[in-house]
């Protein structure tokens, strides 16, 4: 019966352990790939996130900032990489878990000469005490830990999923601002050809001439800092997306962005809802564990040990052992003064947080309020500005005014109007930042 028993007990052992399979790296070719248009749109239609709606996604056509939202939170390389990561965390959560397996000790001595007849052998049996002792802070830290991963992970995605949109509102900005530029050169170049031949004919002088080149190298320059600018966009949104760099989205347009509430208002909202602020409490309460576990391991660590053993005169013992370290100079005061240091340099850093927050928030809301300001000055003006353009058109096309005159007029309102945009352009993106800084999107400010 001992001999059957035996492989059964070692095969039922066998069966729990875990096996080793190779996983090798994927080829760049399959890393560096367009991602599955019909896998991405799955997923897409089945995110969970407060901050994002579910919907299908369709890269050939107009993707709302929800969209370019969605895709890099699915697809962003770096938020692949940290959920990875809090597979670690999980992992290492699960064994703080485990207590852990008694040691074994067996011992054989052969009888090789003497007035016995028996060979001697022996047994033992260790167990870990000081493991039980401090089970339930070790559990603590690795929840804390694991609680603290996941947010930072949470809060990569929302600043990741804020990133995207605003680069989306960035590109649409310079698409117009493009056109805008590019008319404006194209307007200075046809002035500036009309000028040359004019002093060719001696009609004007050379410092008319001199103006007229400035002014065409202005708007050229112009027209080329906005086309690197939105070439320079549209790389950036394909990396925060994911995709490969030849990859060309359409855009829709985003939605009006709403006026803030006040800075008071926002810093409130933030020091509940921002998830960096939570890690930030969950690694508090990590180092709370770590530090009371370098307090219990300033006793002395316990261990258990049955042993059995027969000798050769055939005396069988049996007994407990029982070992523990003396207390005498260490106490673990190295241990325990890291983990208070540990602890007061964690409060620290949650407090420069909370107060860099609402610095930010401040510097923010301030910031909108002027350009919001800025915006309306500009917008007000418009109207003389197109009525003095038209009026100068009309009467360009009687021939009561040069055409250099009309021209220029309608290129001080192009210069407004480009002005315009790029204030626009600015607002919706201090925006999206100011939703960023306070941890949540502009629907919940008012709430």
């Amino acid at each position: 019966m001992r001999r059957s028993l035996l492989p059964l007990l070692t095969a039922s052992l066998l069966a729990g352990c875990a096996s080793y399979t190779p996983k090798p790296l994927a080829a760049p070719s399959d890393v560096l790939a367009a991602p599955n248009p019909a896998i991405l749109s799955v997923d897409a239609s089945k995110i969970d996130r407060p901050y994002l709606t579910p919907q299908p996604i369709d890269l050939s056509a107009p993707l709302t900032p929800n969209a370019l939202a969605v895709i890099a939170v699915l697809e962003n390389p770096d938020l692949k990489a940290q959920r990875a990561k809090a597979g670690v965390t999980d992992a290492q959560a699960f064994s703080a878990r485990l207590l852990p397996d008694p040691s074994f000790q067996g011992s054989f001595d052969k009888l090789l000469s003497g007035p016995d007849e028996f060979n001697g052998f022996g047994g033992q049996i260790g167990f870990d005490l000081n493991a039980l002792r401090t089970a339930r802070v070790t559990r603590q830290s690795g929840e804390a830990a694991k609680r603290q991963v996941r947010l930072d992970l949470a809060w990569a995605e929302w600043q990741t999923a804020g990133q995207a949109r605003l680069q989306g509102v960035r590109v649409l900005a310079l698409e117009q601002q493009l056109k805008v530029a590019q008319t404006s050169a194209a307007s200075a170049l046809k002035l500036f050809d009309a000028a040359q031949r004019a002093a060719g004919r001696g009609d004007i002088a050379a410092g008319e001439l001199d103006t007229r080149r400035q002014a065409l190298l202005d708007a050229s320059t112009k027209a080329r800092t906005a086309e690197n600018d939105l070439a320079t966009a549209r790389g950036d949104l394909n990396k925060q997306l994911g995709l490969p760099p030849e990859t060309v989205l359409r855009l829709a347009a985003p939605d009006t962005s709403p006026v803030p509430p006040s800075a008071e208002v926002l810093t409130a909202q933030a020091l509940e809802r921002r998830l960096d602020l939570q890690a930030l409490r969950a690694g508090y309460g990590v180092a709370e564990a770590d530090l009371h576990k370098a307090v219990l391991d300033q006793f002395p660590n316990l261990s258990l040990t049955m042993a059995y053993a027969r000798d050769t005169a055939d005396n069988r013992t049996l007994g407990p052992q029982i070992g523990f370290n003396l207390p005498l100079w260490n106490r673990n005061r190295g241990g325990i003064a890291i983990a208070r240091a540990t602890r007061e340099q964690l409060r620290a850093e949650y407090d420069a947080r909370l107060f860099q927050t609402r610095a930010e928030i401040d510097a923010a809301v301030a910031g909108l309020m002027t350009l919001r300001r800025q915006q309306q000055q500009l917008a007000g003006q418009l109207p003389a500005i197109e009525k003095y353009a038209a009026a100068t058109e009309r009467a360009a096309t009687r021939g009561d005014l040069s055409r250099a005159t009309a021209d220029t007029a309608l290129q001080a309102l192009r210069d407004r109007k480009l002005a315009l945009l790029q204030l626009g352009q600015q607002i919706a993106e201090q925006t999206i930042a100011l939703e960023l800084l306070s941890g949540g999107p502009a629907e919940g400010w008012t709430k």
